[in-house]
Order: structure tokens, then C-alpha cells, then sequence
């Protein structure tokens, strides 16, 4: 295992789209979403175990998840979980990564990746982050992982690539797109040069510490101006009075879109962004009707391609119910058609206005 190698996982979002079950104060990512026994952010942290040092691991995460992160990853020091104050997407989140990084080691190769993504072939997916480790050992070159579409999905970014660097499945980025309508989506994956943006990353600490500096320079400033107070007791105040100075935006459109030193490793490895119920819904085994279950208790009847999420003890009777979202989390029920699935953030807008936050 390479001393080298540092994974930062991101960690900081609210999941709102997978509400109820997902709430502000146990988002998605510290989740069993899948019923495998093991949260997104426990399975994303052991994708890497045979890549990175645990002592190597970052976590970016809202101050208010400190204690989940540690319950659920005991492994992890406290050090080693970095606590924005306030969201402001993930360029922020990956500059400070950064610079925890360089106070230890200058010479790092570094992988980030979201908490809440589904990977199916696991090993598959190991073979293609050491080649792209080895890939940009010795270059400047910042690396995505792509995902070849088998459907025009409309609720991912995509990436057009340009020709293939002979026998390393690694071609430059052309253009980027984000959530293209379904007629460009399917234009996209029948064209056969546009990838699924997985926001998976993978790059030399110097090459995205240069790429800040040319293309995100307000960022950077804000954290080169006290960085010597990283890793320091200071470092809690320093962070909490840059980040509210900190541009709220996406190291995709901050970085990846401007740079024309963006080069993408087109692989498949079973990926899924779980968004929300629907991407979940395509996921998980189903029965002969079309259902997927997660509840050890539940009688259908005269149902077909309905999603159910309902605690494991609980008896639950669905009757008549076609392509339906059901979930049931303690003090909130859920029903909602999947083809209306978008509505939730109405529905979240709406409980905030009536109820508070009691139940968000």
C-alpha cells in the first residue's frame, strides 16, 4: 500500500431527496439505504481500505455529524474529520482537504469521492483507481472516472471525451453537460463519446493545488492567507470565519469545466449516484410483480413496480398500489407515485412552512 495515496470522502449533504427517511440530523450517507448492514459512508470508506492507510483518510462533513462520522468509523481519529460550518458545496470542501493534505505530505496522490454512491462491481472498480493512481503519478493531470450509459439518464452530469489514449482507456474531456433533457440524454449515450460524470476524482496534491490558484483564486487565498493554522488547536476558528467568505460552487463547474487539463477514465464498474427513491427503486432486487421490499412484515396485494421502505417489526397491507413510493420512518408516511417523485422538495418546502422543522 502506497504511503502516498489519501482518499477524502465528502460526506456534508442532507439527502432532502430521500426524505423521510433521510433527515437533517442522519442524512442519507449515514444510512443502511441499501439493507447490506453497512451505512453509504462505512461502504464507501471500505472501497478504499486496500488503497489508502486509514491515517490517510479524510471525511468532509457538517460540524454537526462529528459524532456519527466517529461512531460509524471508529477506525478514524478525530483529526481526521474536517467539519464545514456551512454548506457551500464541494470546491470548498475539496481546498480544505487540500491543505490538511499538504501540511503532511507534499507529494500526495489523492482520491475524492461523494459518501452516497453505489458501486456493484467492487473489484472491477479497485483495478481502475490503481491504474488512474499510476496514471497521474508523474503529471499534472486532473482525472474523472466516466461511466459508459446504458439508459439517457437525465438526473447525471455527462462528459464528451475526445480520442482514447491508446491502451489506457483514459481520453481527454471535450465538453461537460449537466442533467441534459431526455431527448439530448438519449442523443448523448447513442453517440458513444459522452460518459456518466461519477465525481469520482483522482489527481496529484500539486496539480489540483495548481488549478485552484489559476482557476479558483478567491478560494485559495482564503486558505493560503492562515494555513499554517490547519492541524493546529486555531484550526476550528480559522475554518469558521473563511468558509462563510468561501464561493458556494461545485469543483466540477469551478475546476473541471474551466481546465482544459481534464482527462477522463472511461471504465464500468457498476456505478449509481442513489439520489433519490428511484435510482434506489432500479437498484434493488424485486419480486415478480415489480416490487422492491425493505420490511420483514409486508403483505401486497393487486400491487406492481411499487418501492416499500418500512421498519423491519412493523406489519404492513398495500393493496392496489401501481408504481408507488411507500415509506414509513418512525413518525412520518410517505406515498408518493414515482413518476411525481421531483414533488418531495415541494412537499419538504411545505412541512417547513406548516410543521417547523419537526419533521425535516
Amino acid at each position: 500500500m502506497n504511503s502516498n495515496n489519501y482518499c477524502v470522502i465528502m460526506a456534508g449533504g442532507i439527502g432532502s431527496r430521500f426524505w423521510p427517511l433521510s433527515r437533517q440530523k442522519s442524512p442519507k450517507q449515514f444510512l443502511d439505504i441499501l439493507g447490506t448492514g453497512k451505512t453509504m459512508i462505512q461502504m464507501a470508506f471500505a472501497r478504499f481500505n486496500s488503497i489508502c492507510p486509514t491515517e490517510n483518510y479524510f471525511i468532509v462533513t457538517n460540524e454537526q455529524y462529528k459524532d456519527i462520522v466517529l461512531e460509524q468509523l471508529p477506525q478514524l481519529k478525530p483529526e481526521q474529520v474536517l467539519l464545514e460550518p456551512i454548506m457551500r458545496n464541494t470546491a470548498p470542501c475539496v481546498a480544505y482537504a487540500n491543505y490538511k493534505i499538504k501540511q503532511k505530505n507534499k507529494n500526495a496522490h489523492i482520491i475524492v469521492s461523494p459518501a452516497d454512491h453505489l458501486i456493484t462491481n467492487e473489484i472491477e472498480f479497485i483495478n481502475v483507481v490503481n491504474k488512474g493512481l499510476e496514471y497521474i503519478k508523474s503529471t499534472d493531470k486532473l482525472l474523472t472516472l466516466g461511466l459508459k450509459p446504458n439508459r439517457p439518464e437525465t438526473g447525471y452530469g455527462y462528459i464528451q471525451v475526445e480520442n482514447n489514449e491508446v491502451g489506457t482507456g483514459i481520453s481527454k474531456a471535450k465538453t461537460f453537460t449537466e442533467k441534459p433533457d431526455r431527448e439530448l440524454a438519449k442523443i448523448f449515450m447513442e453517440s458513444g463519446d459522452f460518459f456518466w460524470n461519477s465525481g469520482i476524482f483522482i489527481w496529484t496534491l500539486s496539480a489540483i493545488d495548481k488549478a485552484f490558484k489559476t482557476l479558483l483564486p478567491d478560494i485559495n487565498a482564503l486558505f493560503t492567507q492562515e494555513e499554517n493554522t490547519l492541524n493546529k488547536i486555531t484550526e476550528k476558528d480559522f475554518i469558521n470565519k473563511i468558509y462563510p467568505e468561501c464561493q458556494n460552487i461545485s469543483i466540477d463547474y469551478g475546476i473541471l469545466e474551466k481546465s482544459d487539463n481534464v482527462y477522463v477514465f472511461c471504465a464500468d464498474f457498476g456505478w449509481s449516484d442513489l439520489g433519490n427513491w428511484g435510482s434506489l427503486y432500479d437498484r434493488l432486487d424485486k419480486d415478480e410483480a415489480g416490487n422492491t421490499i425493505q420490511g420483514n412484515n409486508v403483505m401486497l396485494y393487486d400491487s406492481e413496480d411499487c418501492l416499500i421502505n418500512v421498519p423491519k417489526e412493523k406489519l404492513v397491507v398495500v393493496q392496489g398500489m401501481k408504481n408507488y413510493i411507500i415509506v414509513d420512518n418512525k413518525d412520518t408516511l410517505l406515498i408518493c407515485n414515482k413518476g411525481n417523485e421531483q414533488d418531495i422538495k415541494t412537499f419538504i418546502g411545505d412541512i417547513k412552512i406548516s410543521k417547523k422543522n419537526k419533521f425535516i
